[in-house]
């Protein structure tokens, strides 16, 4: 017994004694996207907003040859990629897959051009087979997390019965060699392998390295403790109870609810959060199992767990909304970002849940103690929970590919300086590449306080595609600054940028530059 309480203890400590990390963002890079440069530079400089490790780093250059020649270099939340000396005029592409600590890939590409832009074009996006696979392996690992553990718990501590076991043995059968392919595959979507690279090295390494591996080596160690309690024993409540624990640990130690800031609200919130679904949604099969037995068997079972479930539905409604407020920063994040539709349609899910758990606990469960004949009804809404309950664990395991608000970094818009002796425009273009885009022009005199006009006017031209000069008048807005709103740039380029400013009825003053707009 010893033993296992200092196991116990040992994975409590490793899982809150992860360091602090979040999902990684670009937030600049050397030189510029669409950049047309003169000669090759040295290198491509990568900086994150926190610090990466690389996963692949790949080079087409502009004959549309791909270069295994390149070297990577890192210093904290930068990543140098140094060019080869004998890069040929043309667009280059670099694309980049680094490691977030959060354990998850983070990937793009950057597109610069030598001489002049070619047709060149970006790499082709993750393969579609390894998304399923991931999507596959999550699942199956929520299965034996929540369903497997869980129903290994409610047998243990709440039914006191080892009946409807055979749920939670398949969810633990299918869960521990998911927990195992999704390691992998997570190797497999940092290195941008397909998934026949499962057969080499290189994928589990580098995923061992990510906060995942351990993460995933504790569900496993979950699932095996759960199997361990299925068996008759003076330990068999112990494991029950250190295999739950483990739920948690797992899922505080990697991922993006559980290291998001603050942690020391976050993490005891997804751990308390990982209990409770594992104790809810472990119940409902051996529950739906106790209830179709003749008999009054199942009504002491059932009036247990609906006392337990009350306080802990309670504790996951309030820790579900606190993770849900700090991913998603605003309200509007909830239908304006994939990751918001995600949880809109969790919440769905949710809420039929919870109508039939009051449904069962309010009505039925009456009925089934004046009639033990009349367990078919209640047994019918348990199995419906359960297939909502599966359909919930399909819908989150898309979170995996879709970073929560919080860590969206804006765009940083392209921005100009144009100066004379009389004045300085100051040009900011946002989100700054080929479409739709907002200028605002801050004028100032040469000593660079603000330069008072009548009347701007913002003049676009791309001569290299044809297309003559497009005048837009600007408003001034309560910031003291000129706005143009909404302006078609349908191509990339070097568009030519004038500003006329008429500052009296006598004094007009006009400036101009280039504006280098890299495609969308």
């Amino acid at each position: 017994m010893r033993l296992i309480a200092a196991l116990a203890t040992l994975l409590f400590a490793v899982g809150f004694a992860t360091g602090v990390s979040a999902h990684a963002a670009l937030v600049a890079v050397e030189p510029a996207n669409g950049t047309v440069l003169a000669s090759a530079p040295p290198a491509v400089v990568l900086r994150f907003n926190e610090a990466v490790t690389p996963g692949a780093i790949r080079l087409i250059d502009g004959s549309g040859r791909a270069r295994d020649d390149v070297r990577v270099d890192t210093a904290g939340d930068a990543v140098s990629v140094n060019m080869p000396p004998d890069l040929p005029q043309g667009t280059v592409v670099v694309s980049y897959r680094v490691i977030s600590q959060d354990g998850h890939p983070v990937a793009g590409s950057v597109i610069f051009s030598i001489g002049a832009p070619t047709g060149t074009k970006r790499p082709a996006s993750a393969d579609e087979e390894l998304s399923v696979l991931i999507w596959l392996a999550r699942v199956g690992l929520y299965l034996g997390l929540f369903v497997g553990v869980g129903g290994v718990f409610f047998a243990r501590w709440v039914a006191w019965s080892m009946i409807g076991m055979t749920v939670p043995r398949v969810a633990l059968a299918i869960g521990i060699p998911s927990a195992v392919v999704s390691l992998g595959a997570l190797g497999l979507d940092l290195l941008g392998l397909s998934p026949a690279g499962l057969v080499t090295a290189a994928p589990w390494k580098v995923a061992f390295a990510t906060s995942a591996g351990p993460a995933l080596l504790v569900a496993i160690a979950a699932m095996l403790f759960a199997l361990l309690a299925l068996r008759s024993g003076w330990s068999s409540r112990a494991l029950a109870v250190i295999a739950l624990v483990c739920v948690g640990l797992a899922l505080t130690m990697t991922g993006h609810a559980a290291t998001a800031p603050p942690e020391i609200l976050t993490r005891p919130a997804i751990f308390l959060h990982g209990l409770g679904v594992a104790f809810w949604i472990g119940a409902l099969a051996p529950l739906a199992a106790l209830v179709s037995k003749p008999g009054a068997m199942a009504l002491p079972v059932v009036y247990r767990f609906s006392r337990i479930a009350v306080p802990v539905i309670a504790a996951l409604a309030l820790t579900g909304l606190v993770l849900a407020v700090i991913q998603l920063g605003k309200p509007s994040a909830l239908v304006e970002t994939r990751y918001g539709l995600v949880l809109s349609i969790k919440l769905a899910l949710i809420l039929l849940l919870l109508a039939l758990a009051a449904l069962n606990r309010l009505r039925l469960t009456p009925t089934l103690a004046r009639d033990h004949e009349a367990g078919t009804a209640l047994k019918r809404s348990i199995l419906l929970e359960c297939g909502i309950a599966l359909a919930i664990f399909a819908v989150v395991a898309g979170w995996r590919f879709t970073p929560p608000p919080r860590t969206i970094v804006p765009e940083t818009p392209l921005g100009i300086h144009i100066h004379s002796d009389k004045a300085m425009f100051q040009v900011l273009v946002s989100p700054g590449k080929a479409g739709v885009d907002d200028f605002v022009l801050q004028l100032m005199t040469g000593e660079g306080t603000l330069l008072r006009a009548k009347e701007v006017t913002l003049i676009l031209s791309l001569p290299e595609r044809g297309i003559e000069p497009m005048e837009r008048s600007a408003s001034l807005g309560p910031d003291g600054y000129w706005h143009v709103h909404k302006v078609e740039l349908p191509f990339a380029g070097r568009w030519q940028v004038r500003i006329d400013a008429l500052v009296s009825d006598f004094e007009r003053i006009t400036l101009e530059d280039e504006l280098v707009v890299p495609p969308p």
